[in-house]
Parts: structure tokens; sequence; C-alpha cells
């Protein structure tokens, strides 16, 4: 077993002014994401599921590099991406490259679509060719389904999908080896979500690339994903295969995400139960104490506000919560 990405209890804590307070005041400790661990195999998606302001897109961008971690390692290949100065990360940028959620405001609007296509490639291979550069932008606008012709228009005269794909050819340009999607669906329509989720995973097999999916809608990632990793307020509360915690989730919090998913069948929908999730995220300024998500857990007890709760595992994969739904009924059967 390769493991392209070995992330190890990466932690991202941000310094936050209160508003309105004095320049002295001291300043308080956002604690975007804590201790959060896993692993990706070479050619394999792993999806991130959660509610907004889990910590999601944060993991995205310290895995990239576009902010720092606070602590943990981030290996990529062996080496410590987390650990390496600017000269060094810059290396190693054009082998991770990301899509991001808003297809539009990605995208420089006084560049034509061949220009921000080819820029990557310029600025990481600035002696390539002009004509080799030309002839690389037209054959990924072909593969991603526009039109080589239309490299000189400007994003504005393309649609909402339209401008995911020159994103994600911007991505591919530099033939990386990981490519992190950060919400790359959830601003389309869902029948342009459907061509854009088919469009990553053929280009996943044709290019070899690995992936890490980020979405709320764990419909759609179940589709795409190998592996799921389900966060809440910075903690990862569940990961392992996909069908397994689509089909059968263990963790308080994944039952809840699976219950939202909504079923075509409008009788099997009204017949099936709901997990209530009451209450708001905490603010990550203030987190719990012990299990992050007890406040809103329906099998919270007393002990959760104590230590953290350690992953356990069960099975193929890995849950945190001492009270999951394997272990209620080998205490039942006890």
């Amino acid at each position: 077993m390769t493991h392209l990405l070995s992330v190890r209890d990466l932690q991202v804590t941000f310094d936050v002014r209160p508003p309105g307070a004095w320049p002295w005041t001291p300043s308080l400790k956002l604690h975007a994401v804590g201790g959060l661990s896993f692993d990706l195999e070479e050619g394999k998606t792993l999806g991130m599921v959660g509610e907004s302001g889990s910590g999601k897109s944060t993991v995205a961008r310290a895995v990239v590099g576009t902010i720092p971690a606070s602590g943990g390692q981030i290996l990529f290949e062996g080496k410590d991406l987390a650990a390496m100065d600017t000269r060094e990360r810059r290396h190693h940028r054009k082998d991770v490259q990301m899509v991001f959620q808003d297809p539009l405001a990605a995208l420089n609007p006084r560049m034509t679509v061949g220009e921000i296509i080819a820029e990557p490639l310029i600025t990481h291979f600035p002696d390539t060719p002009k004509a080799e550069v030309r002839a690389r932008v037209g054959e990924l606008m072909e593969r991603v389904g526009l039109l080589p012709n239309l490299l000189n228009r400007y994003p504005h005269e393309f649609s909402g999908g339209q401008c995911q794909r020159i994103g994600i050819a911007r991505a591919l340009i530099l033939k990386p080896k990981l490519l992190i999607c950060d919400e790359p669906v959830s601003a389309l329509d869902v029948s342009v979500q459907a061509q854009v989720v088919n469009l990553l995973r053929e280009l996943q097999v044709e290019f070899g690339l690995s992936m890490i999916f980020i979405a709320h809608d764990l419909s759609v990632v179940k589709h795409i994903s190998d592996d799921i990793l389900v966060m809440y307020l910075g903690r990862v509360m569940e990961i392992g295969p996909g069908d397994e915690i689509t089909h059968v989730p263990r963790h308080p919090y994944t039952q809840a995400l699976i219950a939202s998913v909504p079923i075509p069948d409008p009788v099997a929908e009204r017949a099936r139960p709901r997990p209530v999730l009451e209450g708001e995220l905490p603010s990550p300024l203030h987190p719990p104490s012990g299990c992050v998500f007890r406040p809103r857990c329906p099998k919270a007890q007393p002990v959760c506000a104590g230590d953290r709760p350690e992953m356990e595992v069960v099975g193929a994969r890995q849950v945190a919560c001492p009270f999951h739904e394997e272990r209620q009924v080998l205490r039942a059967a006890e």
C-alpha cells in the first residue's frame, strides 16, 4: 500500500481580534483544525464531508500551502510539506493543484481563457515554447469539453459549468499527482453537477490522479470517493471505506448527515427514521471540552465532557465515539 499523502495530527489555528477591541487587547485563538490525521493512497479519492465551519477547506488550503499549519505533519511522498520553506514548497506546488468552489471568482476576469489555463505552465516552466503551450492548452480544453477555438474569450462569456471546466483544465496543465477539489459542484445546477463529477472521475483514471473531494452533499461524495472522512469542528468523527460509511454509519454525526440526504421514493422517505440534529455548530473560538460534538449529540453521556475520544478501529473504519452503533449492539448482547 503506497500512501501519496499522509497527514498526521494536523493543527491550524488563527489569531482573531474581537470586533471593536482595543489594539492592546489580547487576540483569541480560533481552532480551525485540531489533531486531524488521514492517509490517501495513489490513484484513490478521499471524500471530506461536514457542515460549513467544520474545517474542510482549511485542511485543503493547508495541504496546498496557501495557509500555514500550526502543528503536525503533511507528508507528501514522504516529505513533510509543513516543514518546508517557501522555495522548497514552490518546487512541490506543481504536484498539488486545487479546483475551487466558485468557478467564476477563481478566474482572472482580465485574462483570456487561454492565458488562464496556460499561466501555471508558464510560471513553472518559463522556457516552454509558445507553440507547445498553445497546443497543450487546446488539448486540455477539448478534453474537459470545451472547444479550443474559445481560448481567446473571457470568463464572463461562459456559464458556471464551463468556468469550472476551465478551472479543472488549469489545474491539470501541470500534470499534478494530487488534485484537491474544494466543493467544486456546490455552485452548479444539479444536472451540471453530475457532468462535472463524471468528468473528474474520467480524468482521474486517465491521468492517474489522487483526489481529495470536499462537499456538503454525501450523495455526491459517495459516487466519487473510495474513502470518506467525516469532519466536525476541525476533528475527525469517522473515516473509512465510502460504501460502509454511507450504508452503515456508526458515529451519531454521520448518521445525521446520512439522514439529511433525501430518498427519491416518497414512501420510503416518509417512513425512514430521522435522527434529529438540534442546535448549531459551536464557535471554534470556544470549542466544547472533550468530544466537540457532544452538545448536539443524542447519545452524549457525562463522560463525553472529559477527555477527547480516541479513534477506535471498527472493522475497516475508525470512529471517534465510545458510544457508536456497533458497541451499543455488543453491549445489548452482553
